[in-house]
């Protein structure tokens, strides 16, 4: 088999020598490239006699994947598989698995930095402190006891919860099937509309779907609190970036905090989000850290190993 992994995952070169040398002995050819190319033609060369992909958030089109002959499995570095056409893939019988879990405590730890930074006003404070100025107008508030509202309460919405829980919130949640596991928190399942009256922290988790873009719209955003503050480190379209910066600017809430936009970063400079108040932007890190990487390229690879062995793994199309 050949297994081509066509852009870097984010691993040390000692770990990912490790992978060849795994693979090789197990008779299997591995190729890798240390750069990442967009274009078609350059993909589709890059993935040339391939059996196995491995990718990150590299899009692969219809085009690209049916130019694939060879290709049997796509093994994605990334829970989320929206930039892969899954029909393709299913027309020509290849399977594609995730890292599903790989990034649950990164994202939940970024959260929470958002909503600290947001709620005491830490950005300001620096910016005051280095000015020379005093703490007034500085008075931030205390998480503890304040009501956390969770769309999508799946692996990542369930490790918000635990960590909300820690801090003494109270749990709001909203999701096509109830978690058991985020229950047993104590969290208390409401409608959508329900959840954006009464919570105070709105963190958004659930994957992008056609049922989930522009889930927080306009009209879901005006029914926030004035105090309340916005958080999304899942996926861009499923907040409306221009209802959100309107609501800001009118001090209609308190704050946001976002991680994904609409297209990967960098995001143009007329983006609503760059100029409106109160809003801590981050380019899609929320994922990334040493440990998360370390722990997604085990994934990746034992969803390989799986396969080879006839007992794929973390299938998301079949």
């Amino acid at each position: 088999m050949k297994i081509a992994m066509l852009e870097p995952i984010g691993i040390s070169n000692d770990l990912l020598k490790n992978y060849e040398n795994e693979l090789k002995s197990l008779g299997h050819e591995f190729v890798s490239y240390d750069n990442r190319v967009e274009k078609e033609d350059e993909i589709i060369k890059k993935a040339e006699g391939a059996d196995v992909i491995i990718i990150t958030n590299l899009p692969l089109s219809a085009n690209v994947i049916n130019s694939c002959s060879n290709l049997k499995l796509i093994s994605v570095a990334f829970t989320g598989i929206d930039h892969i056409d899954l029909k393709a893939c299913n027309k020509n019988n290849i399977l594609v698995s995730n890292s599903s879990g790989y990034s649950d405590q990164s994202v939940a730890e970024l959260v929470f930095g958002m909503v600290i930074n947001l709620m005491r006003n830490m950005v300001k404070c620096d910016r005051a402190t280095r000015e020379g100025k005093k703490r007034f107008g500085m008075i931030g508030n205390e998480l503890s006891g304040k009501k956390f509202g969770i769309v999508g309460t799946g692996n990542i919405g369930t490790q918000v919860a635990k960590i909300a829980k820690a801090f003494g919130c109270k749990l709001f949640g909203n999701d096509i099937t109830e978690n058991k596991e985020a229950k047993a928190l104590g969290l208390k399942y409401l409608g959508l509309k329900e959840l954006m009256k009464e919570s105070d922290v709105v963190s958004v988790h659930t994957p992008l779907m056609e049922s989930t873009i522009n889930l927080i719209n306009k009209e879901k955003i005006e029914l926030m609190k004035k105090e309340a503050i916005l958080i999304n480190c899942a996926r861009g379209p499923i907040v409306n970036s221009e209802a959100l910066a309107k609501a800001l600017n009118e001090e209609k809430i308190a704050g946001a905090g976002i991680d994904v936009f609409y297209m990967e970063p960098p995001i143009p400079k007329d983006h609503p989000l760059l100029n409106a108040n109160n809003t801590l932007l981050t380019p899609h890190v929320a994922f990334a850290t040493k440990e998360a990487f370390i722990k997604r390229s085990e994934i990746v690879f034992n969803n390989i190993y799986k396969w080879l062995e006839d007992e794929p793994q973390n299938v998301v199309n079949k």
